[in-house]
């Protein structure tokens, strides 16, 4: 992963219209290459393929208010409705939900859909139990703290937010899933966000880095108490390539941090 220097760093506005414009366009291929990986219903954190039906980082869920951000096709969503949850999916891009529409109509498996940013999340203070995502939202804006402060003030007291995100130590390398991925490039410390641009120079996609510190001083910040760092293992079964994640690199250093945190009652 490298990064685009030649110009000043998009703003807030520029993010979230690029990654908008980004999802939408890129929705179809994105679940081509992966929407039999993820499922119609089923909730996978991440490409090492750890499953919450495993897992169970959200603990139990039945009768739970559940806010899903960055939800994509909402798959994970649908499974929490047949555990018994009360789901709502919010997504920035209408091409994402336009295929989460599609997979209900394929489940039978029905749940609220949003569009939404995650820096407002439109709901009323204290409305869900448990707020979680993978990949979705938080490695796309770039004040991710005020995004932590979004989730803590739409959580009940004593509710959870579970998110996974690219392991912050792959920054250090490139995106290659083969030998020449293994070599470091990258500063770990340079948070400069990896940004693309079109010929005439909008910005096309974006995304941030943050350290591991950085991510517990935002949720610190936020009122959250980490319970958790999950990092997933490569499972010897698992031979399938999803983008920068590999078996190869998966077997030497993770590519997926799962936090799983806690707002205390008082």
């Amino acid at each position: 992963m490298t990064s685009s220097h030649s110009f000043e760093t998009p703003t807030e506005t520029e993010a979230r219209r690029a990654n908008r414009s980004w999802w939408d366009l890129d929705a179809d291929d994105y679940q081509d290459e992966h929407g039999a990986f993820l499922g119609d219903v089923d909730f996978v954190w991440c490409p090492e393929r750890l499953r919450e039906a495993d897992a169970r980082l959200l603990g139990a869920v039945h009768g739970k208010k559940i806010l899903e951000l960055g939800a994509g096709a909402a798959a994970a969503s649908r499974w929490l409705r047949r555990e018994g949850a009360r789901p709502v999916a919010m997504d920035l891009s209408a091409g994402m939900l336009r295929h989460a529409r599609e997979a209900a109509d394929r489940s039978g498996v029905r749940v609220p859909l949003v569009q939404a940013d995650a820096m407002a999340l439109p709901f009323a203070d204290g409305a869900f139990d448990i707020v979680c995502t993978a990949f979705g939202a938080i490695p796309f804006v770039a004040d991710s703290g005020a995004a932590m402060r979004e989730v803590a003030r739409v959580l009940r007291p004593g509710g959870s937010w579970v998110f996974s995100i690219t392991h912050p130590m792959r920054w250090v390398f490139w995106d290659e899933p083969d030998e020449t991925g293994l070599l470091a490039r990258n500063s770990y410390f340079d948070r400069s966000p990896y940004v693309e641009r079109d010929e005439d120079g909008t910005v096309s996609y974006l995304e941030q880095h943050r350290t591991l510190g950085d991510r517990i001083r935002e949720l610190v910040a936020a009122g959250f108490v980490v319970r958790d760092l999950v990092e997933p293992e490569w499972p010897d079964d698992h031979d399938q390539i999803w983008g920068q994640w590999s078996p190869l690199r998966g077997r030497l250093f993770p590519g997926t941090a799962i936090f799983v945190c806690d707002l205390p009652k008082s």
